[in-house]
């Protein structure tokens, strides 16, 4: 304790202790001690705390040694804000950005679909990010796509759309679902969920569709999050009802619109699926360790049958 000390005033000539001052401030007094480590501290020292005040040592030592808010699934509390949902809606909306910018000539126009597909026709970019699994122009130019060794392909497809009204409605999707979802999982966890969605429909696509037909869109990672939504309800004992019909309706308009890539929205489910089920069902002791394997084993499961209908079209 940090006291002043003075003559006695009753002749023996000791010294007694008089007003303590603040342990950090030695020229204020104070009758004010820390209710952790009992130290004398200023009014401006003081930190209110539970019981009485705190110095603010004591508070930052207090501050390290709580553990951080956790959700049910082992995720960091701010996936509350949603700030990877956000991003990801910030990214898709810059892409359809470049995506009109890319179609400089015009010919989106020119063909009657919308001067930068805004109305569902492709441009450039989407040309060269878009799903392709093997297209070879004799006449103008050399092989392409993700035979041709343009693997990036697989995950920028997952960012560039047909158009406004297709960006729209995705990202009026993510919106709903991924605020949930990453509340509930935190922003890595989420983050993790919806590449490996989006990815899954995208090898999907590049297993079953035709070898040089292009295909783009989040909602390979979309439907990944619906079946995503299903799986962590039942996990935490919520009621599912609501999200069977919205489930069932997207999937009637996978089936009987044309033009939507089956393969790759039924890909983006069962890949969705998987990855909630490790998510949400790993056992509590070493949790993030067994969901980190999982996510590994999808994504090496995923980019195995990449490589089998790689060596089909070129045979190799």
């Amino acid at each position: 304790m940090t006291e002043r000390t003075g003559q006695a005033g009753d002749g023996t000539g000791g010294s007694v202790p008089t007003t303590p001052v603040c342990y950090r401030h030695r020229d204020r007094e104070t009758y004010v001690r820390c209710s952790r480590c009992d130290r004398p501290i200023c009014p401006e020292c003081m930190r209110e705390a539970a019981v009485g005040h705190q110095c603010p040592d004591c508070v930052s030592e207090g501050r390290r040694s709580v553990r951080p808010a956790r959700t049910a699934f082992g995720g960091g509390a701010a996936g509350r804000q949603g700030y990877v949902t956000k991003a990801l809606i910030a990214l898709n909306v810059l892409v359809m950005l470049l995506s009109i910018a890319s179609d400089r000539g015009g010919d989106a126009a020119a063909g009657g679909s919308g001067f930068g597909g805004l109305m569902g026709g492709g441009t450039p970019l989407t040309q060269w990010g878009g799903v392709l699994g093997y297209a070879s122009y004799v006449d103008f130019g050399p092989a392409h796509g993700i035979a041709a060794g343009e693997w990036y392909r697989l995950v920028t497809a997952m960012f560039l759309h047909y158009g406004l009204v297709h960006l729209l409605l995705n990202m009026w999707a993510l919106w709903v679902l991924g605020r949930t979802l990453e509340a509930v999982l935190g922003p890595l966890r989420f983050l993790a969920l919806y590449l490996i969605a989006g990815l899954g429909g995208n090898v999907a696509v590049y297993l079953f569709s035709a070898p040089n037909s292009t295909a783009v869109g989040a909602s390979t990672a979309i439907f990944g999050l619906f079946a995503a939504i299903f799986v962590i309800m039942r996990r935490l004992g919520r009621d599912t009802s609501a999200i069977v019909p919205i489930l069932v309706i997207n999937l009637i308009f996978t089936f009987t619109v044309p033009g939507i890539s089956i393969a790759g929205h039924l890909g983006g489910l069962v890949a969705g699926a998987l990855m909630a089920l490790v998510l949400a069902y790993a056992p509590r002791m070493r949790r993030t360790a067994f969901q980190a394997a999982g996510g590994a084993i999808l994504l090496v499961a995923l980019l195995g049958l990449a490589l089998v209908r790689t060596g089909l079209l070129t045979g190799g």
